[in-house]
């Protein structure tokens, strides 16, 4: 059996060429052919020794992800589906714009969390990816984006882990697959422009600080536990104010000097002033713990398990003015790729529901949601 070469992070391939009797530096070299050239024959990899690239031929390979189908939106949104194998597949997004090329590149197949807004969640969960899985989202995006932009120029500068799963449930398989994005001899992207979203899982985002600290979101979606409990279960093990202490404590060590808090408007849920000012009392430290955030303010796209609607615009724009009113920096997501489903929370694929998902969603669609105060 040959050794995908896209499952290591440079270190963990000089150990491999290592092994192989070779010096380090070839390692550098071949972590460049894969990554930065997109090279897939060890033949075509002229720079290295013949004998080396013999050795490769017989014990390593350079595997991406078979695509499944490809769908381009209106306004230049590209969504990959991609097969992982027994029936599960996971989506990629590249957001092109003015100013960058953003990838939101998933890291399992399906969601064990179980957002009441998302759709990837109602599916239920399958697997992890592994590292090499994880990567060759942006592996494949890269050079088939540059192949059609006809450049050698890097299209994608923005990596977002906000794609299907819950990464910091995947711990180890991310952490190398967020080394080989930052290496410069790899995709050199800033740990500015790398962000992973989390729900809250508070242990992880500890870890993730130390090993490996990029830029955070968090998906927050509500302003107090009782309505989080039931929008976000895994509020239920980390509540709020056990949230926010682990972002701070991510703060000491984050490239960006704030926390970015995903909120996703929903329509009589979580969408009234008195919500906005409990949010305020909850992040400005002269009323409740405090800390250094900007808040995402993002339209739900709708689907009909979920029994929720989209919060009307005059109303989302009422929340973000207070917000901003009170001096906390609040912007409203462009909804993007909505005509392919590729927006946020629309992520689905064909993952097989193997923890009865649907059935359990529908039981707590029985609980009306109410907002409160």
């Amino acid at each position: 059996m040959t050794t995908n070469l896209l499952e290591f992070d440079l270190d963990a391939l000089i150990a491999f060429c290592e092994r192989l009797g070779e010096k380090r530096f070839r390692a550098t070299q071949l972590f460049r052919w894969i990554h930065q050239r997109g090279a897939k024959d060890f033949g075509a990899m002229s720079d290295l020794a013949k004998s080396l690239r013999e050795k490769l031929q017989g014990c390593a390979r350079i595997e991406a992800l078979p695509v499944i189908s490809e769908h381009v939106s209106a306004d230049g949104t590209i969504k990959w589906l991609f097969d992982v194998g027994d029936g599960n597949a996971v989506e990629s997004v590249f957001i092109p714009e003015d100013d960058r090329g953003t990838l939101c590149v998933s890291s399992q197949a399906g969601c064990a969390v179980g957002c009441r807004f998302c759709s990837t969640g109602h599916q239920g969960f399958s697997r992890n990816l592994t590292s090499g899985e994880i990567i060759a989202q942006l592996w494949f995006a890269e050079h088939a984006l540059r192949t059609r932009l006809q450049t050698s120029e890097r299209v994608i500068s923005n990596v977002v882990m906000m794609g299907m799963g819950e990464p910091l449930q995947n711990y180890a398989a991310l952490v190398p697959a967020l080394r080989i994005m930052l290496d410069d001899h790899g995709y050199g992207l800033s740990r500015r422009r790398l962000t992973v979203s989390t729900s809250g899982v508070v242990p992880m985002m500890d870890r993730l600080a130390q090993d490996c600290p990029v830029a955070l979101a968090v998906s927050l979606h509500a302003p107090n536990d009782a309505l989080r409990d039931n929008l976000v279960p895994l509020n239920r093990k980390y509540p709020i104010h056990e949230l926010l202490d682990a972002c701070n404590r991510y703060l000491e060590h984050a490239p960006r000097d704030f926390i970015t808090f995903e909120y996703c408007m929903l329509d009589g849920v979580n969408d009234q002033p008195e919500h906005a000012q409990q949010l305020i009392d909850l992040v400005q430290p002269t009323r409740g713990p405090g800390i250094r955030c900007k808040f995402n303010l993002i339209p739900f796209n709708p689907f009909p398990a979920s029994g929720l609607l989209r919060s009307p615009q005059h109303r989302v724009l009422a929340f973000a003015k207070l917000l901003n009113d009170a001096g906390i920096v609040t912007t409203v997501r462009k909804t993007r790729g909505d005509d392919i489903d590729a927006a946020c929370g629309q992520l689905a694929g064909d993952v097989k529901d193997r923890t009865r998902a649907a059935e359990r969603m529908a039981k707590q669609r029985t609980i009306v949601l109410k907002p409160i105060t």
